[in-house]
């Protein structure tokens, strides 16, 4: 039987495995980025800080 998961487990899920898959760096090159390149509707929405700090987390979390 699957038990269910909140949506904030979910994403710290799908979170750790990217940063297992992609490594710590990943992030920071994210970061780096600060919505550059694509993530257009997230930068309007959130700022270019909200990228610098993916950036700074550096899938530490």
């Amino acid at each position: 039987m699957a038990v269910a998961m909140s949506r904030a487990e979910a994403g710290r899920k799908g979170g750790l495995t990217t940063k297992k898959r992609y490594g710590a760096d990943f992030y920071q090159r994210i970061g780096r980025k600060g919505g550059k390149k694509g993530g257009l509707t997230t930068k309007q929405r959130y700022g270019p800080d909200f990228y610098r700090s993916i950036g700074r987390k550096g899938g530490s979390r």
